[in-house]
């Protein structure tokens, strides 16, 4: 068993810090970097992208809506072309960063409520997919198994990488539960740790109904940005290395 295991980082802005990027950057082996849409700016796009190169870890563009003041979690009616735009500017903007660093992007992943858009809007799948098909169709797109953003990336002939989430609920469409809802994130240890060893061996999670979803996932997302993240993540890569999973990028 093999799995990759990704993060949100530098997601802070000017003065303004979330999140323990150093730190998880020594657990994870793929790091979505905010593009400065909702998080992020040039100074912590370069820092997280020289210290993810120094590592050897993968470098992912997490584009999102434009939206700092609500950290790119508000819904938007974006038009597709200009969707397509912001993303490829994005994508460009943390490439430079990455190959000063002597990297590159490797994958691309929506954030908050662009990825949820693109769990079942197909015309805003699309707009991300025609962008990451016009900076490079060799990128892989990181996205919910079943999702219209996967299927699209996989109907353009871009790689799809299916990515399960430790500490999130699931409905049973297999979709995540809205944050507006409560109960949207798993706060005890324990259950995540757990959750997450059930998501990797057996590709399997219980939804806020009971019923038993399957998940398939070649990634695992460990939210950096609730409190105790790091510790988590810690417990997390050290249950599933236990259980016999080797921790590898998927690109």
């Amino acid at each position: 068993m093999q799995i990759d295991l990704n993060s949100d980082l530098g997601e802070g802005f000017g003065i303004w810090t979330l999140g323990e990027d150093d730190g998880l950057l020594e657990i994870v082996t793929s790091a979505n970097v905010a593009c400065g849409f909702h998080g992020g700016d040039p100074s912590i796009m370069r820092r997280v992208c020289r210290r993810a190169a120094e590592r050897g870890v993968r470098i992912g563009a997490q584009v999102s809506y434009r939206d700092l003041a609500g950290f790119g979690r508000r819904p938007m009616d974006v038009p597709a072309n200009e969707l397509s735009d912001e993303v490829i500017y994005q994508i460009g903007a943390l490439d430079a960063f990455a190959r000063i660093a002597g990297s590159r992007v490797s994958y691309v992943k929506p954030h908050g409520a662009l990825y949820n858009t693109c769990v079942t809007d197909p015309v805003q799948a699309a707009a991300v997919v025609r962008a990451v098909q016009d900076v490079d169709p060799a990128l892989p797109v990181l996205g919910l198994p079943g999702s219209e953003l996967l299927r699209a990336a996989a109907a353009a002939g871009l790689t799809a990488v299916n990515e399960a989430f430790a500490d999130r609920a699931y409905d049973s469409a297999g979709h995540l539960v809205s944050r507006r809802q409560e109960g949207a994130v798993i706060s005890d240890p324990t259950s995540v740790v757990s959750r997450s060893l059930r998501l990797v061996t057996e590709g399997r999670v219980t939804a806020v109904d009971g019923s038993q979803v399957s998940v398939s996932a070649q990634s695992l997302c460990l939210h950096g940005d609730t409190p105790g993240a790091l510790r988590l993540a810690r417990r997390i890569r050290a249950a599933l290395s236990k259980a016999g999973v080797q921790i590898a990028p998927f690109c």
